[in-house]
């Protein structure tokens, strides 16, 4: 199957963006798949989520940017399914500034991936903001995946990061499209989330993915184990969950 690659995308922090990426990317690896997670959040929360130690790695994603190291120095396998990672730390913070110096800043992630062929999917994790890595993940994705908390405000800030994506297919990558809403932190007792759901289905119609990721305290403590949600509790609501929203992934990717 050609490759896929799919931002994981949410300027505003806690919203799942990253226990969304790493729990996707999990079970499609269990499938089969090939995958691979490219930290590109400065807080290297997906690194760390994965049970790798951020501040004990000689080279990452940052040195890959600026052409300092390879994928094959760089890249860790995490398990014994098929997943892979391009690892960050906070070193990748003055990544930022330093690339506003660089020709085609914009393309440096995409110059990075264009080697990673023998991935099925390649998932980018990235920061919670709009600045210049988030525009190089969406000038490498194929298709940007939005993870929105059930939560009030939801919507707000969704029209920044729409026009952004916009912006980016319009100037820099032609093909980019949306791959899909998920809904997370949803909580069925709460009227909330249900009036959220209808507000996000009436702004993205099919877009919406039908499955809903609930609050779970197993997919919340997962990430301070170092584990992915089938490592430390495939039988939770969230594990269930997930493993629902990564095959809705594989059918919308199916080429």
């Amino acid at each position: 199957m050609p490759k896929n690659i799919i931002a994981v995308l949410n300027q505003k922090g806690g919203v799942g963006k990253t226990t969304t990426c790493i729990n996707i990317a999990a079970y499609l690896a269990k499938t089969g798949k090939k995958v691979l997670i490219c930290d590109i959040d400065p807080q290297g929360n997906s690194t760390s989520g994965l049970g790798v130690d951020k501040n004990a790695l000689n080279s990452t994603l940052y040195d890959m940017l600026f052409s300092r190291a390879e994928a094959n120095k760089v890249t860790q396998k995490i398990d014994n399914s098929g997943l892979y990672l391009l690892p960050s730390n906070a070193q990748l913070a003055g990544a930022e500034i330093e690339l506003v110096g660089v020709e085609n800043r914009e393309q440096q992630l995409k110059r990075v991936l264009a080697s990673e062929q023998q991935y099925d999917y390649i998932l980018i994790d990235c920061p919670p903001s709009l600045g210049l890595l988030t525009v190089n993940a969406l000038t490498a994705a194929d298709q940007v995946l939005i993870p929105v908390q059930a939560e009030y405000y939801a919507l707000e800030g969704l029209s920044q990061l729409l026009s952004v994506v916009q912006q980016v297919k319009k100037a820099l990558n032609p093909d980019l499209g949306i791959l899909g809403v998920a809904i997370t932190l949803y909580d069925s007792r709460n009227s909330l989330s249900d009036q959220v759901r209808k507000e996000l289905q009436n702004y993205f119609g099919d877009k919406v993915f039908e499955t809903v990721i609930p609050r779970n305290v197993r997919l919340a403590e997962a990430p301070s184990f170092g584990r992915t949600i089938i490592e430390h509790d495939k039988w939770s609501k969230g594990a269930r969950a997930y493993k629902s929203l990564a095959k809705e992934v594989e059918k919308r990717t199916a080429r």
